[in-house]
């Protein structure tokens, strides 16, 4: 067991868990207030033109279910999630309807190749270590037969950044950019928000296999 995966599955963990659950209106709130945009509307723009509300999707790093939900409430009916944290896969059971949620890891996704029309993550490569990180973006790369969805914690040089006064738990990048060098991906739809209260940017992108 890695750090990250021993202070993901602590306390450590289940705090954050605590402190993340939304309903989808208040998940729509949490982002109108970090972006001047909801959350709702992201996933309108970014999916609507291509991606079907039959299509089958997967979350890597799921956590409660939040992105689900909202998902699920827009429409979406074949989603599945997977979680590392027991507490979080629990938790994830109890608020969701009509999901699969399963406890796994994103460096060994238990799916054959292309099962899913959609992979994505929200908010999970920004902790993943480098050790591990191109193994997980090949494994959802394996897992779709078509696109993967991503929103990140945006930087043009990727770097550390200190997580709640812990080392090696956050880094920033250009995770869009790191697909692409290692997979033959096309970009479709590229945007990036900025935080209301700082300069910090987050990405959000729409790739092709």
């Amino acid at each position: 067991m890695n750090k990250q995966t021993k202070t993901w599955s602590s306390d450590f963990g289940k705090e954050y868990t605590e402190r993340n659950i939304y309903s989808p209106t208040e998940l729509d709130t949490f982002y109108t207030n970090q972006f001047g945009v909801t959350r709702r509307n992201m996933n309108e723009e970014f999916l609507s033109e291509f991606i079907d509300k039959e299509a089958k999707i997967l979350e890597v790093g799921c956590n409660v279910g939040n992105q689900l939900r909202l998902l699920q409430e827009m429409g979406y009916k074949n989603l599945y999630g997977i979680e590392l944290q027991d507490y979080a896969v629990e938790k994830a059971k109890e608020l969701t309807n009509g999901i699969n949620i399963i406890k796994g890891s994103g460096d060994d996704l238990p799916f054959r190749d292309g099962y899913f029309d959609l992979v994505f993550t929200s908010g999970v490569l920004i902790h993943i270590p480098p050790s591990i990180l191109e193994k997980v973006q090949t494994e959802i790369l394996r897992c779709t037969n078509s696109y993967v969805w991503g929103f990140e914690y945006f930087s043009e040089k990727y770097q550390e950044v200190n997580y709640r006064g812990n080392e090696a738990m956050m880094w920033k990048g250009d995770f869009c950019q790191l697909y692409q060098d290692i997979a033959s991906v096309k970009v479709i739809k590229y945007e990036t928000y900025k935080y209301k209260e700082n300069e910090n940017l987050d990405q959000m992108f729409l790739l092709r296999k």
